[in-house]
């Protein structure tokens, strides 16, 4: 996962956006919406480490 990913101007601004109106969602306050971030990607990593154990059970089984 360690990955550098380079955005151009049009990507960046966009990412912009839906980062202010995620953070707008918890009422500005950044760490609140830092935290549910990595909250949810936590609960997304744990959904796909499941797909992938499913897939090679598949594979093997």
């Amino acid at each position: 996962m360690h990955q550098i990913v380079t955005l151009d101007s049009r990507q960046e601004a966009a990412l912009q956006q839906v980062a202010d109106q995620f953070v707008a969602l918890h009422q500005g306050d950044t760490m609140k919406a830092l935290k549910e971030m990595i909250m949810l990607n936590g609960h997304l990593q744990d959904e796909l480490d499941t797909l992938k154990g499913r897939q090679r059970g598949r594979r093997f089984g």
